[in-house]
């Protein structure tokens, strides 16, 4: 009981954080982004949300599969694009549906809107992952790698992806709150045998 209560006390001080600190607090904890200079993290933070935010919204287009095994992979959704396809992991779902209900957060996160907001995070996921999508998103990002005369080369983001797909989906699902703060949720009050992990959108190439 003692740990319940104080797990939730903590999951409630996450959302005294605003959106913004929990997209830097990804980015700072992705592979190849250690060390980076908050400031820097932040402003790519506010470019990839106003991307995401900005992208007209768009059915996913990708075969949805619906299976359990979630709270042990530590996943909501997985995007795999050989063949397109999105996993949603049913029992994921149904476990952030009950936290959003215990903590009382149904005003941020209406009674099925998990399940729609996994599904448009990973539909940005299958506009970046080819074609003119993922080259805007570099350019708004704006991390120059190489500059040739008038050509620009634009670097890749570890992690901006996320931000963005997080972003769309509190944007087309009218969302009180970001994803992110309820996978930061999930994560804080996982078993230590493994439930939602910190990022629980998985990919495949």
């Amino acid at each position: 009981m003692t740990r319940t209560v104080t797990t939730e006390r903590a999951v409630r001080e996450l959302a005294e954080l605003d959106d913004i600190e929990f997209a830097v607090r990804l980015l700072a904890a992705t592979p190849t982004q250690e060390g980076r200079d908050p400031g820097l993290l932040r402003q790519w933070a506010y470019a990839a949300e106003e991307f995401g935010a900005g992208l007209d919204p768009a059915r996913c287009t990708a075969r949805i599969v619906e299976r359990d095994g979630g709270l042990e992979r530590g996943l909501i959704a997985r995007y795999t694009s050989r063949p397109p396809a999105v996993e949603l992991y049913t029992d994921t779902l149904a476990a952030a549906e009950e936290l959003v209900d215990r903590l009382g957060w149904r005003d941020w996160y209406p009674v099925g809107s998990v399940r729609a907001a996994a599904l448009a995070h990973e539909a940005v996921h299958q506009r970046l992952h080819r074609g003119p999508a993922k080259a805007a998103l570099r350019r708004s990002l704006g991390h120059v790698v190489l500059r040739l005369g008038r050509r620009t080369v634009y670097g890749h983001v570890a992690g901006a992806d996320e931000i963005a797909a997080h972003a769309h989906a509190r944007a087309v699902c009218g969302l009180g709150r970001s994803p992110l703060l309820l996978t930061a949720a999930l994560a804080a009050t996982a078993s230590p045998h493994g439930a939602a992990a910190a990022h629980p959108h998985g990919r495949e190439k």
